[in-house]
């Protein structure tokens, strides 16, 4: 009877931790520390992932094992650099940068697109790997290759619409309420970024798409509305994928729909990529990644012990490098990995609800469904739950425009965090010592200061501020 009486004195485990949690959040600056912590985490299994997967085959192919780590890990740097550069700019910075990195995005995949387009009807050449080539500028289907630089114009779209779209949607304000007002401008750039990104780089497309949508929703645009863009974007991906697989092959009826093939692929069984040829050539990879995943098991085979590395899984050190990771890490290690890339998920989303500024908010609503819809659209492709579309892993998979775009959109969360207004409040009570301000970040704005009494209850709005308390940057979900 004792023990029993002290056992039901003594409070349960979740008891003892809901508190300790509860509190870990509550302190100021906790959304900052929780963003730094998943990323810095991510970050060095990416790199680790990237050295096991790809070492064999850059020692086989270049003689040194570490050729591809050691770019992997100047772009880390870069990212690092480009992290460091966006948390220190103000709101009003990132407003007129993107508007910047939109024309500039613009330009590039229009070049990229225009070479590629000229290319295949023989004006211009083609390289020995069947690359179009423009002077020393070489475009690889949806890579700019110059010399030894290389960049991937559809990876700054991405942070360019963050930034702009933010700017357009809380500049129209309660204005965005009328179709002509969410129409002009916003949709005839994403109608051109569609047309130039998604011919040639669907898995791009859809992670625009995904961003457009958190940008919409976050704003508070009516529930029909999503009705009608969600139809005109199925629509728009149909036609897309009908264009590039008539405009990729080569007149066979083979290979007259290859991308429809490509995403059909994940539906097939198993036993028809490995028997049938036709289809065999489709979901190959897929079906080593499969295969890659069974032999991890729980705990993996051990890091870099990894068999189907060694030629057997096609890009396993960047579109596949979820299954390297499932093969010799195990359940435990995709687990791990799942964890951090939800705190990375609650930390932007809560960012975003935490701040007062209507662009801060909806910028980090769209950075965050960017990296979100990234993540499921590839860990779904390796697994065969979703179509496979090419895109990379965010921090795990090797690829330095990806990387380094990716770290520039956590410096954005990063100098959003400390502009909540609890944080702004802790940071400026406390200031940091001047020089630790100029190597790191500066004290941000203090928000409004609290009105000190009771609290009177607000008077009957008007029909005009009704319509004005509907939001800077938002209105009412109907």
């Amino acid at each position: 009877m004792a023990d029993d009486r002290s056992q039901q004195a003594r409070p349960s485990l979740s008891r003892q931790l809901l508190p300790a949690v509860h509190g870990i959040l509550a302190r100021p600056l906790s959304s900052y520390y929780l963003l730094i912590a998943s990323c810095a985490l991510l970050l060095l299994i990416g790199l680790t992932m990237v050295f096991s997967a790809t070492s064999v085959k850059a020692y086989a192919e270049k003689g040194n094992a570490f050729t591809v780590i050691s770019s992997q890990a100047v772009y880390a740097l870069l990212g690092l650099v480009a992290f460091w550069i966006f948390q220190r700019l103000p709101s009003v910075t990132l407003r007129v940068l993107g508007r910047g990195l939109l024309a500039l995005s613009v330009l590039l995949l229009t070049l990229l697109a225009s070479i590629n387009a000229l290319a295949s009807v023989g004006v211009l050449s083609r390289n020995s790997d069947g690359d179009a080539t423009l002077g020393p500028l070489v475009a690889d289907l949806n890579w700019l290759i110059l010399g030894s630089f290389s960049m991937q114009p559809g990876e700054l779209a991405k942070l360019a619409m963050v930034l702009w779209g933010a700017d357009v949607i809380a500049r129209k304000g309660p204005a965005l309420g009328h179709w002509r007002e969410l129409a002009m401008p916003l949709f005839p750039v994403i109608g051109l970024l569609f047309v130039l990104v998604g011919y040639n780089d669907l898995g791009t497309m859809l992670v625009l798409l995904a961003l457009i949508v958190g940008l919409l929703w976050a704003a508070g645009v009516r529930l029909r509305v999503f009705g009608a863009l969600g139809v005109l974007g199925l629509a728009g991906v149909g036609l897309l994928i009908a264009a590039a697989s008539r405009g990729a092959g080569s007149g066979t009826a083979g290979e007259d729909n290859y991308r429809w093939r490509r995403l059909t692929a994940f539906m097939q069984p198993l036993e028809t990529c490995e028997t049938t040829s036709t289809a065999g050539e489709y979901c190959y990879q897929l079906a080593q990644g499969r295969s890659a995943i069974f032999e991890g098991g729980w705990f993996g085979v051990g890091l870099g012990k990894s068999a189907l590395k060694w030629g057997w899984v096609p890009e396993a050190g960047n579109d596949f490098i979820f299954a390297i990771v499932a093969e010799e890490l195990g359940v435990v290690g995709c687990g791990v990995v799942l964890a951090l890339l939800s705190v990375l998920a609650y930390t932007g989303f809560r960012i975003a609800r935490r701040v007062n500024d209507p662009f801060r908010r909806l910028a980090a609503t769209a950075a965050t469904t960017w990296l979100v819809a990234q993540a499921v659209i590839n860990m779904g492709g390796v697994v065969g739950l979703l179509p496979i579309t090419g895109l990379p892993l965010p921090f795990i998979s090797a690829g330095g425009t990806a990387l380094v775009v990716t770290m520039a959109a956590v410096g954005i969360l990063a100098s959003f965090a400390r502009a909540e207004p609890d944080a702004a409040r802790a940071l400026n009570a406390r200031p940091t010592p001047r020089w630790v301000r100029l190597l790191w970040a500066p004290l941000p704005p203090l928000p409004p200061a609290r009105r000190p009494g009771p609290q009177r209850s607000p008077a009957p709005k008007t029909g005009s501020d009704t319509k004005a308390s509907e939001g800077a940057g938002g209105v009412r979900r109907r």
